[in-house]
């Protein structure tokens, strides 16, 4: 059996290492993971640069790839704490954005600033508890090539953003956006499509 098995396996072990990473009540990891176990078993790519005053809640249990020639702009935040993280290769990541997974974006993906991609939900079904402390529930958000999002966007769990997609400013995405279209408004719809016959983005 493997040392995680064998965690996942022990309620008292899982609690106490838990514990060991991150402190209780708070959603990032001590400074230790920080410092010496982040940077040695998540993978960063070639020419990538993330922003000293970005905030990395990267834990060891799950998954966070970033690939080649992106950045992490500062105030950003990204959380893989409750679902892998994996950014591709020649993407911005703008200015105050949270991303928090499960998420996978594609390559030559663009987000500008104060953008939110949350596959994290908290449970509010039994009204005898908060919601705060009710189950977490999370849903794979998909963000395909060279797709481009706006300023102050929400993108919501279990969503999948086709391949050059464009979501405009302001918007709040609920349902999957096909490829090669532009959505816009809350709840996001889509306006315009790419006729590859005319090679024009016409109206919806």
């Amino acid at each position: 059996m493997s040392l995680l098995s064998t965690i996942k396996s022990n309620p008292r072990l899982k609690k106490f290492v838990h514990w060991m990473i991150i402190p209780h009540g708070q959603a990032r990891p001590r400074r230790w993971v920080r410092w010496f176990v982040t940077p040695f078993i998540h993978k960063r790519g070639k020419n990538t640069t993330i922003r000293f005053s970005s905030r990395m809640d990267i834990f060891p249990f799950n998954k966070f790839e970033i690939g080649s020639n992106c950045i992490v702009e500062d105030f950003a935040t990204i959380n893989n704490g409750v679902g892998d993280v994996v950014i591709g290769n020649n993407c911005g990541i703008g200015l105050s954005n949270v991303i928090i997974g499960p998420v996978k974006l594609g390559n030559y993906v663009m987000l500008a600033q104060s953008i939110v991609i949350s596959g994290l939900n908290h449970g509010y079904e039994d009204v005898t508890l908060p919601p705060r402390i009710q189950k977490v529930v999370t849903r794979q958000i998909t963000i395909e090539d060279n797709v481009w999002i706006g300023a102050n966007c929400t993108i919501t769990a279990g969503v999948t953003i086709g391949k050059h997609a464009v979501i405009g400013a302001g918007s709040v995405v609920t349902k999957d956006i096909p490829q090669f279209s532009v959505a816009v408004g809350n709840p996001a719809r889509v306006i315009k499509k790419y006729n590859f016959e005319t090679n024009t983005w016409d109206k919806v």
